[in-house]
């Protein structure tokens, strides 16, 4: 934990004033967009500062790609990864006080999330929402800190087929609502939990195509809610687009939905057209 103390939200913000965006800043060799072009620090620092440029109120670091059928790292790994990027932003980018951005890191294991905790990061990001290492939790505790809780199913090697649901939105909904009591068992405080409904992870485009149209009753149990759609698969199914990186505008669309719905923070790779997607919407929808 960083010496002035936790730090949840941009200063003098509150939750329902604006649509946070998060930038993606992959510091791994295979995530499914970006992979390899941010892994030496140096390149990491560079990209921060465009994404804060850009206008994103946090960036999110990780050192373990997510993407089905991802090969996982150890623990000491992901920690070698992450650590030297973030102490080179933290060191060369403002603190939040003065206009920098929040530092989430993206990681399910608790040693990872301890050891950049104390290196001074503000936010974990877990998208296992504390089911893959239960430890994880009250490292987040301790150190009252956010923590995104994202639904998910199984690992990146099995999720492709636990995609099966009766109702994606009420299961996804109930199964958040448990890994809620699991981090409040653990001394997590509601006011520092915020929810993702996992697009993408465990579910089919019809899934997640249903999920956007239900946001808001995952929204309506009062947790902030960060949606990350940005570049992934089934966008590129409905678009009939294989490139990642030309999914923009299929973003987005999801975005101006999310925002409509009531989400929070977006999670995306191409921050500058999502800052002005989401001031647009905010216009639209947050009056």
């Amino acid at each position: 934990m960083s010496p002035a103390g936790p730090v949840a939200v941009p200063p003098g913000f509150r939750w329902g004033d604006r649509t946070l965006v998060m930038g993606v800043l992959n510091l791994t060799p295979d995530s499914f967009s970006d992979g390899g072009r941010y892994e030496d620090p140096d390149a990491a620092l560079r990209q921060a500062r465009v994404l804060h440029r850009q206008g994103a109120d946090l960036l999110d670091l990780g050192g373990q790609s997510t993407r089905p059928g991802a090969t996982e790292i150890e623990a000491e790994a992901e920690i070698a990864r992450v650590l030297p990027a973030l102490a080179l932003i933290l060191a060369s980018l403002p603190p939040p006080a003065a206009g920098g951005p929040l530092l989430s890191i993206d990681t399910f294991r608790a040693p990872v999330a301890a050891a950049a905790l104390a290196a001074g990061a503000h936010w974990i990001n877990d998208v296992s929402a504390g089911r893959r290492d239960p430890d994880l939790l009250a490292v987040v505790a301790a150190a009252d800190c956010p923590c995104v809780l994202m639904h998910s199913r199984g690992d990146s090697r099995s999720m492709d087929g636990l995609a099966r649901y009766g109702d994606v939105v009420v299961e996804v909904r109930q199964e958040l609502l448990r890994a809620t009591d699991r981090a409040l068992a653990a001394g997590v405080r509601a006011e520092r939990i915020l929810w993702d409904p996992g697009l993408g992870f465990a579910k089919t485009t019809a899934h997640n195509l249903a999920l956007l149209r239900g946001l808001a009753l995952l929204r309506a149990e009062g947790f902030p809610l960060l949606v990350g759609p940005s570049r992934k698969r089934f966008i590129g199914e409905v678009l009939a687009e294989p490139r990642p990186r030309a999914r923009l505008w299929g973003t987005a669309a999801v975005c101006g939905q999310a925002i409509a719905a009531g989400a929070d923070v977006l999670r995306v790779h191409d921050v500058g057209p999502i800052v002005q997607t989401a001031r647009m919407a905010d216009a639209l929808w947050r009056a």
